[in-house]
């Protein structure tokens, strides 16, 4: 369990470098401010993810059924969320229309912060060290 978290850490955290810099370098001519702005939005919760994935990973602090479960949010959360908002700031670049699905951004930042629930719900479970 701990390898496939830590290698869905640095794939996450290796694509929102990448896809930052593209936002960064290579957006600028096709979308306005604003769009680049919302890109980066995506960019920044898939990296803070990519840490909390990375902590998750580590810790003896957590159990598996419980990293096994905030894996699964993160995941799902970080794909519906910055996913379908790197898909709305480049609307205008595709044939599909992102817009029909923008339903999942809310749904997936609910599964992140559902994520971050079940972590500190471990944490107040815990007995003091």
């Amino acid at each position: 369990m701990n390898k496939s978290i830590l290698v869905t850490a640095a794939l996450f955290g290796l694509l929102a470098v990448v896809l930052g810099a593209f936002a960064a370098h290579g957006l600028q001519k096709l979308v306005t401010p604003e769009q680049i702005n919302t890109f980066q939005t995506g960019v920044t919760y898939q990296m803070y993810h990519a840490f909390l994935l990375l902590f998750l990973g580590v810790t003896t602090k957590v159990s598996v059924k419980t990293k096994r479960a905030v894996f699964v949010l993160i995941l799902i959360g970080v794909f519906f969320f910055s996913g379908s908002i790197y898909g709305l700031a480049t609307n205008s670049l595709t044939a599909f229309n992102f817009k029909t699905i923008a339903m999942i951004t809310p749904l997936g930042g609910t599964l992140l912060i559902s994520a971050w629930l079940v972590l500190l719900i471990s944490f107040l479970k815990q007995k003091q060290d």
